[in-house]
């Protein structure tokens, strides 16, 4: 037998909910484990009986509770957290235990037990990556303007709503509701608060950490964390010394010891440790054992001190450097076992704490007033400070909606603050349901108030076509790898610089998110310099700046870096475009190619920053396919001396804008261009004959340029449908290194009749998707051109 005692908010619910078998003393629990498991339905007894059957059981429900919570409620936007908190709640007395019979089945009380220890663990290593993933080097990035949204952010939501409290003291002469009006200060101070790590998670979720409002979210939400830190620190302290003073300063000094053994001693051995067993290679197995068991004995040792038990892991995840290789590795293995195993379990005792018919109308109003209240007194501390500070006023309103964002850290405050008696259940279980209610409405609110995308539609006619001819080309190159290089230095290779038209190159490595919650753009000048995040980027910025120093002045390279998570790169891509004037990004498709067209790498969650790249870029694209084996570095300008590269024209805006690109190849010595225009053998409906002359006056000036040019050539064949086509395209055979073609042609065009149904990667068109997956073309490259205009947002 052991006895256990339970914490006073789980008995209570229980006591407190119908057909719930208690026993006498409320504060003790008698679990069996003289047998775990052996139990058989096949020998008359039931599994749940048992301790780990149970357990395995609950740890079943919470996480498909939650799965298909967020599955339904994603076409609405809803993040996962709010999936988290309300699974939760559905299987608490709130829903599913109301049954008659089933919460005794399922959860219990001598089930706490268990629960108890796997949900602190899963919660333990919950900070432990919270940690992992907060940038303290943000610190350094802070400006006054972040500081003082920060800060305001804090100080008057605190402001209002203890004032209001202290006013509600006042006036209330009713004896018995005496408890319930003291709590008030400390819901109040408790609604104030802002989390760094919260308003970074929705801002992921929201897909706008990588615009310009929101890295002042970021920096600004930690200013108000390191102040809410402050007041929640010393408030537990506080209550925890029993207003002793010197007890008071006995815990502070406590923490200060713990802070400097673990940041003093623990982090630096772990770090040199990792520093000459890695060496530049994947974090092994045995590296993140140690790691693991550090985070359990910071957990110990932090509890050990009297401080709270997550206090060791998130101090040791704060040393570790956010991002590759360590951060990465860190999130990668733990991510998946922390939210969707353990933690769930979390939530679910966390659900059945609360019980919403349980709470009266008064007590739920006035929790709601308070939260309103500070929620109201985030958002005006942010959007005011935003205001003065010269930001647009959609900005700041929006600021201050990222500001009132409330998830797991608040709701395990408000679990302490209950578990300490300094509220009581009604008073938890209306903050819980405020918090999640609040949240889900301004995550809902929120992108129907701001769509950063237009911020890019008053930008047209940013394109190639459009560009002077004796002027600056300005090019932003994206490299995801360093296999990307070669063929982007290729193509750069085959356009004529000269002393009237330079070429400005804007290199952009863009670097997946991992391990890590705040994203990075930064314009990177020495390379020997770079951070643990950036250090792979050296090598791709060398070859960029030798591709820079061959061409005697004629082209200039800006390299910049980008950490992000897929679904917001095109963020940095569209600010770099924008700021710099470009007239064409080229992007590397996310799919690699054999020379016989078969597939053998492809990056998915590439992918969904190519298609807004496409959706949504201020200027025209290109996508570059690698198509089997690449040249080296070394050898890339020498491969160029006879290099050949043709244009495939139907007509269009697309094709018009690869027509613009060929003839800045023209008049390059060691280029040989060709034009394949291919005409259709028939009568045009009337509505491309607008199209029609656009497509003549673009190929009469083209053949105006290249006339007297021994190194271009201009042909036509022709065609009756897409089939006359796919025959005109295999004459190409291993015949050239680069082809050109337009993204998009006319709709319903005769030329591509039969092939669009075949069009499996529609980012390259009909015909850019043809030659990527043939096996006729070996290993020549494929670059697909769109160009920006009026209707670039359309198919």
């Amino acid at each position: 037998m052991m006895v256990s005692t339970m914490e006073p908010e789980n008995v209570l619910v229980f006591g407190s909910m119908p057909k719930t078998q208690m026993i006498q003393s409320s504060h003790l629990v008698c679990s069996n484990f003289s047998r775990l498991t052996n139990a058989s339905v096949f020998y008359s007894s039931s599994p749940l009986t048992l301790m780990l059957p149970l357990l395995l059981l609950q740890l079943s429900l919470g996480s498909a509770a939650i799965l298909v919570t967020f599955y339904l409620l994603r076409p609405f936007g809803l993040p996962l957290i709010f999936a988290q908190v309300l699974g939760g709640l559905l299987l608490g007395p709130s829903l599913l235990c109301r049954i008659p019979g089933l919460l005794n089945m399922i959860f219990p009380i001598r089930s706490f037990l268990l629960m108890d220890v796997v949900s602190t663990m899963g919660f333990m290593f919950y900070f432990f990556l919270v940690g992992v993933q907060t940038d303290i080097w943000l610190l350094k990035k802070i400006t006054k303007k972040s500081f003082a949204i920060g800060f305001f952010s804090v100080a008057l939501p605190m402001i209002l709503t203890l004032g209001m409290s202290l006013l509600w003291m006042q006036f209330n002469v009713n004896p018995n509701e005496k408890k319930k009006v003291d709590s008030l200060p400390e819901i109040a101070k408790a609604e104030s608060l802002v989390s760094f790590q919260i308003v970074s998670y929705y801002l992921s979720e929201l897909r706008v950490i990588n615009s310009e409002i929101g890295r002042v979210a970021l920096s600004s939400s930690m200013v108000s964390t390191l102040c809410s830190t402050c007041v929640v620190t010393s408030n537990i302290l506080w209550n925890q010394s029993k207003d002793d003073l010197s007890r008071f300063f006995q815990s502070i000094c406590y923490g200060i010891i713990f802070a400097s053994l673990v940041c003093g001693i623990l982090g630096p051995l772990l770090l040199w440790e990792m520093k000459h067993t890695l060496g530049g290679q994947p974090l092994k197995q045995g590296n993140l054992v140690v790691f693991f068991i550090a985070v359990l004995m910071s957990g110990f040792w932090g509890h050990s001190f009297g401080l709270n038990i997550y206090f060791g892991p998130l101090l040791f995840g704060l040393i570790i450097p956010s991002g590759p290789p360590l951060g990465s590795a860190l999130v990668e293995k733990l991510d998946v076992i922390t939210n969707w195993v353990l933690m769930p379990l979390f939530f679910v005792k966390f659900g059945l704490a609360v019980d919403i018919f349980a709470l009266s109308l008064k007590t739920y109003f006035k929790v709601q007033f308070f939260a309103l209240l500070g929620a109201f007194g985030k958002f005006l501390g942010a959007s005011l400070c935003a205001l003065s500070c010269q930001m647009p006023q959609r900005d700041a309103i929006v600021l201050g909606f990222f500001m009132t964002f409330q998830g797991v850290i608040e709701l395990d405050l408000f679990r302490l603050m209950k578990r300490k008696q300094i509220i009581g259940d009604e008073a938890f279980s209306a903050m819980c349901l405020t918090a999640l209610i609040g949240s889900g409405v301004v995550a809902l609110v929120v992108p129907c108030f701001y769509d950063p995308s237009k911020r890019y539609e008053g930008y047209y006619g940013r394109t190639l076509a459009h560009s002077r001819h004796n002027s600056e080309l300005r090019v932003l190159v994206c490299i995801h790898e360093e296999q990307n290089v070669p063929s982007a230095i290729n193509v750069l290779a085959t356009l004529k610089p000269t002393k009237q038209s330079p070429i400005a190159v804007y290199m952009l490595h863009m670097v997946e998110l991992m391990g890590s919650a705040t994203p990075l753009l930064m314009r990177q000048k020495r390379p020997k310099k770079l951070s643990t995040r950036t250090r792979g980027s050296a090598p791709i910025i060398d070859a960029f700046k030798i591709f820079e120093e061959n061409h005697d002045g004629l082209v200039s390279v800006s390299p910049f870096i980008s950490v992000s998570p897929p679904q917001t790169m095109h963020e940095d891509v569209f600010q770099i475009a924008l700021e710099k004037g470009t007239s064409l990004v080229m992007i590397p498709f996310y799919k690699k190619f054999h020379v016989g067209g078969a597939v053998y790498l492809s990056k998915r969650s590439l992918k969904i920053a190519n298609q807004n790249v496409l959706d949504q870029a201020p200027c025209s694209v290109a996508i570059l396919v690698d198509r089997g084996t690449l040249k080296t570095l070394h050898a890339i300008w020498a491969g160029w001396s006879s290099s050949e590269v043709a244009v495939i024209f139907l007509g269009g805006a697309d094709d018009q804008e690869a027509l613009a690109l060929a003839a800045k190849m023209t008049g390059c010595q060691n280029i040989n261009l060709t034009l394949i225009r291919i005409i259709y053998d028939g009568d045009f409906p009337d509505k491309y004959m607008e199209g029609i002359r656009n497509d003549n006056e673009s190929l009469g000036q083209f053949q105006t340029n290249i006339s007297g040019n021994t190194c271009a050539k201009y042909w036509e064949e022709v065609a009756k449908d897409g089939a006359g086509t796919a025959s005109v395209l295999r004459t190409l055979e291993n015949q050239y290194d680069i082809i050109v073609v337009g993204r998009r042609h006319y709709d319903t065009f005769p030329l591509l009749s039969g092939l669009t149904e075949s069009n499996e990667n529609k980012e390259l068109g009909v015909i850019g998707d043809m030659l990527a997956s043939s096996d006729f073309l070996g290993n020549t490259s494929i670059l697909v051109v769109q160009q920006h205009t009026d209707n670039s947002h359309s198919e």
